[in-house]
């Protein structure tokens, strides 16, 4: 049986005034995330000194290489550990919204790839599971994933003490998502310009643009993302 309506049911005029009054906050709305942006863009840079070597397609890259000749690079933090069987069915959702074509990034100047901390050749057996065509490079044996706080070691989950999205708490998990940004000038330095963890990575995912405008919006009450599946999984 279909949910009892929630909202008023009004005349298209009425409909039509509702709609302007959300129009002026959208346009506020706008305005501010243009600020935030900016804000984010004016952030310090922080100077990459340490070396990491990753496995990938082309064999081992260090992290100047993955920017495949441009200047900036979207790295995403994919939860996927040596000893898991599957890639974090959560991560597969975002996956799926950034894999596909990579022109438009490329042609600003962007690079954006996957990083992951299980061996390479999980990561490629699941990628073709997955049909999905995006860079996967595998960061393990590297203190990579550590240094940019999206793994943690068993005695940081046994104390529910760790650093994770700029705070110490309860990382819950060995691995967590996340997304950083990085800047290579001509002299070939590389730096980290941004980071979003958890929630700050919400954005991001373009299925989540459009279900926060629908009726029922997330839906979320049994618990955030509970409906998720990878999506080879839904209906089994």
């Amino acid at each position: 049986m279909a949910k009892a309506m929630r909202n008023k049911v009004v005349s298209h005029d009425a409909w039509v005034k509702a709609r302007q009054a959300l129009l002026t906050k959208e346009k506020k709305f706008t305005r501010e995330r243009a600020k935030m942006s900016a804000a984010q863009r004016a952030l310090p840079w922080e100077a990459v000194e340490k070396q990491y070597a990753f496995k990938g397609p082309d064999g081992l890259q260090t992290l100047a290489d993955l920017f495949d000749g441009r200047n900036q690079l979207i790295v995403y933090h994919f939860m996927f550990a040596p000893e898991d069987a599957a890639g974090c069915p959560h991560c597969s959702w975002w996956a799926d919204n950034f894999d596909g074509h990579m022109e438009h990034l490329n042609h600003h100047d962007v690079t954006m790839i996957a990083i992951s901390r299980a061996p390479y050749e999980k990561l490629a057996a699941y990628r073709k599971r997955m049909g999905w065509s995006f860079k996967w490079m595998s960061s393990f044996g590297s203190d990579f994933n550590y240094d940019f706080n999206v793994s943690f070691t068993p005695e940081e989950v046994k104390k529910k003490k760790a650093f994770f999205n700029f705070r110490v708490g309860d990382p819950f998990v060995q691995d967590r998502e996340g997304m950083s940004v990085f800047f290579k000038d001509a002299k070939g330095r590389v730096y980290r310009t941004y980071s979003a963890f958890a929630r700050g990575i919400d954005i991001f995912n373009l299925d989540y643009n459009y279900i926060d405008v629908t009726p029922k919006g997330r839906d979320e009450a049994k618990g955030n993302q509970h409906w998720i599946r990878r999506h080879d999984e839904y209906g089994r």
